[in-house]
C-alpha cells in the first residue's frame, strides 16, 4: 500500500532543502510497537531553519505530523497521508547549560539523556525522565510524567515552528497543561525548550535515578515491543487496576497482548498488526466499562489509515 509521491506532485518542495526527504517510508522501524504502514513523505530536517523553509513551501492542505522517538505511538496499517516530520539528533539533539539552574534541550533529546545531563550539572527534579522512553518533543506535547513529577513542573518556555514556517516562543502558562495534555496548537512543531532544575548533589540525584530504573525493570516489560502506558489513569484509580479487575491481564488479540507483568502495557509479541493492537485496546476498554463503569482513555496516540482488515470500531461507551 502506497501513496502518490508528494515530491512529484510538488517539485519545489525539495529545492534548497538540506534535510532528508523519503517518499513512502515505512514507519514500523520508527515506532516501539514495530507496526504501521508508510508515511506519504518522511522529512528529517537538518535544523530549525531547514524545517521552517520546508513548511513555507508545503501546501496548506497537506497534513503534517511531527513524530519523536515513537514510544507512545500506534501507526495504523494503512499508513499516514501527508508529511511525517522526524527531528534528528544531529539538528535537534543538543543540551546546554544556560545559567540560573536552567538547561536548554532540543526536541529530539531522549528524556533519559536530559536526566543524565541534569544529574552531572547538579540539577535535581529530572530523575522521573529516566523511566520515560520518549523524547523531549513528545514530553512537551503530552506533559509526560512519572513518579509524581510532570514536564510542566520543569519546563519554563519552548520554541516552536508553525505550519507557515513562523517561529514562536511559548511560556509554561501558554501551554495550558493538564494531566497528559497540553493545550498548544496542533500546528506547532516543538524544536527546543528551557527547563529549570533544583540544585542538588549528584549523589542524591543518582540515588533517585537508580530507584526509578529499579522500579521500571521490576514492574514494566521494558524488553518487549511496547508503547508504554496504554491508558491514562482514571480519576481516583489506576488504569492497570481497572484492567486487571476486568480480567484482561494477558488478554490477546492476534499477536497483541496485554502484558502479564504490567497489564496497562500492550505488547507486540512478534506478529501483531496495528489492527491487532488497536482492537485489543478497544476490547479492554469495553470490558473495563462493563466491569466497573470506568471509561478508560487512550494514552497511546493512534494515527493513520486503517489497512486491509478494515477499521477498528471504537468502544462507544467513551
Amino acid at each position: 500500500m502506497s501513496f502518490p509521491d508528494l515530491l512529484e506532485l510538488y517539485p519545489d518542495l525539495a529545492r534548497g532543502i538540506r534535510g532528508k526527504l523519503t517518499p513512502n517510508q515505512p514507519l514500523s522501524a520508527v515506532t516501539w510497537f514495530r507496526v504501521g504502514g508508510p508515511a506519504q513523505l518522511l522529512f528529517q530536517p537538518a535544523d530549525e531553519d531547514d524545517l521552517a523553509a520546508f513548511l513555507t513551501k508545503l501546501p496548506e492542505d497537506v497534513p503534517v505530523l511531527p513524530v519523536g522517538l515513537g514510544s507512545n505511538l500506534l501507526i495504523r496499517d494503512g499508513g499516514l497521508e501527508g508529511v511525517v516530520i522526524r527531528l534528528s539528533a544531529k539538528g535537534f539533539g543538543g543540551i546546554e547549560e544556560i545559567g540560573g539552574n536552567r538547561l536548554k534541550a532540543g526536541a529530539a533529546v531522549p528524556d533519559k539523556r536530559l536526566a543524565e545531563v541534569a544529574a552531572k550539572a547538579g540539577l535535581g527534579g529530572f530523575a522521573f525522565y529516566t523511566g520515560i522512553p520518549g523524547g523531549i518533543g513528545g514530553a512537551l506535547r503530552m506533559n509526560a510524567g512519572a513518579h509524581g513529577t510532570e514536564t510542566c513542573q520543569r519546563m519554563v518556555e519552548l520554541t516552536a515552528i508553525d505550519r507557515k514556517g513562523q517561529r514562536h516562543v511559548l511560556t509554561n502558562a501558554d501551554m495550558d497543561y493538564a494531566y497528559r495534555h497540553s493545550g498548544a496548537s496542533k500546528d506547532l512543531i516543538f524544536t527546543s525548550a528551557v527547563f529549570e532544575g533544583i540544585p542538588m548533589s549528584e549523589e542524591e540525584i543518582r540515588a533517585e535515578m537508580a530507584a526509578v530504573v529499579e522500579h521500571r525493570e521490576r514492574a514494566q516489560p521494558i524488553r518487549e515491543k511496547t508503547g508504554g502506558s496504554t491508558f491514562k489513569n482514571p480519576e481516583g484509580s489506576s488504569a492497570w487496576k481497572e484492567v486487571d479487575a476486568a480480567g484482561c491481564r494477558g488478554l490477546t488479540v492476534g499477536g497483541a497482548q496485554m502484558s502479564e507483568m504490567h497489564c496497562n502495557f500492550m505488547i507486540n509479541t512478534g506478529t501483531a498488526s496495528g489492527h491487532d493492537l488497536e482492537l485489543l485496546g478497544e476490547t479492554v476498554r469495553k470490558r473495563v466499562f462493563e466491569t466497573s463503569g470506568v471509561r478508560l482513555e487512550w494514552e497511546i496516540k493512534r494515527l493513520g489509515r486503517f489497512g486491509d482488515e478494515g477499521p477498528v470500531e471504537p468502544f462507544l461507551g467513551a
